[in-house]
């Protein structure tokens, strides 16, 4: 068994791990960030999500400033958003229990997730970019591996793992359009990537099951889907990945917006322990 495999079983208490979504509220200094409250009431409803994901069972939660929106590029990306997200994930961590949690910074924040991971003792962080790069919704993304890879380094953050997308949703990918999705995979990994992250083309969409086969034959760490998995596809995707990390179809009416259900928690888990005990016998 590889390291990152055995790091990653070791990290979930499984073999195939269930990663929740925290999306926190629009942040103060977006444009669709609601001033009643502030930052406190972010913080409420984000720990209440926190909470029912808990309550339904799952291995491990995932914070990320996802209505951000539209999202600023990894180099425009401001300290107040760090210091905003730093303050979330302190109370999330106290309310996530034994859950291990992660960190996602819009667009490609891979050195401010990572400075927040090791502030409040997050296990990892997810990186839209690890190689090459591609043109997204707010304009072209360089990969963040090699600078990354040596932050971490540089600030003692070596013990958060690092969970890489290829060919990654929202963007255009033809600037490597002649390089296969497994490469691309191959190349995330290369980059430095304890996990790969394989996604459908928008937030929902779920990647093909054919695809997630020819990744697994070039790279030897872990696989997660990182859009779009539900009940209704887990049956189909699970055999192939060592995870997934889960947003809307946890949500009530399965709508990003709206609060965590934990009976929409509940049945996942459920679904997933049932596959799994299916492919064991």
């Amino acid at each position: 068994m590889k390291n990152q495999q055995r790091s990653f079983m070791e990290l979930f208490g499984t073999d195939v791990a269930m990663i929740g979504m925290v999306h926190l509220a629009p942040l103060p200094g977006t444009p669709y960030y609601d001033a009643a409250g502030g930052i406190g009431a972010i913080i409420d409803r984000a720990v209440r999500d926190t909470e029912r994901l808990v309550e339904g069972g799952i291995n491990g939660i995932q914070i990320e400033n996802q209505f951000d929106r539209p999202f600023l590029p990894p180099g425009k990306i401001g300290p107040e958003t760090v210091a905003q997200v730093t303050a979330a994930a302190i109370e999330i961590r106290r309310h996530a229990r034994d859950v291990p949690v992660g960190i996602n910074i819009h667009l490609n924040g891979a050195e401010q997730a990572l400075a927040i991971a090791g502030a409040v003792g997050a296990k990892w962080i997810r990186v839209f970019s690890m190689a090459s790069a591609y043109v997204s919704t707010s304009g072209y993304v360089e990969g963040s591996g090699p600078s990354l890879m040596r932050y971490r380094r540089a600030i003692d953050a070596e013990d958060v793992m690092i969970f890489g997308d290829f060919h990654v949703k929202h963007g255009s990918h033809a600037i490597i359009g002649d390089r296969p999705i497994e490469e691309q995979a191959a190349d995330a990994e290369e980059a430095g990537a304890d996990a790969v992250i394989a996604s459908g083309f928008k937030t929902g969409k779920p990647p093909q099951a054919d695809d997630i086969r020819r990744v697994r034959e070039l790279v030897s760490v872990p696989i997660l889907v990182g859009s779009g998995f539900s009940v209704k596809n887990a049956a189909e995707l699970l055999p192939h990945i060592d995870g997934a990390i889960v947003g809307s179809s946890l949500k009530e009416a399965g709508d990003i917006w709206n609060p965590v259900d934990t009976g929409r928690v509940r049945e996942l888990m459920d679904e997933v322990a049932r596959i799994r005990t299916q492919h064991r016998t």
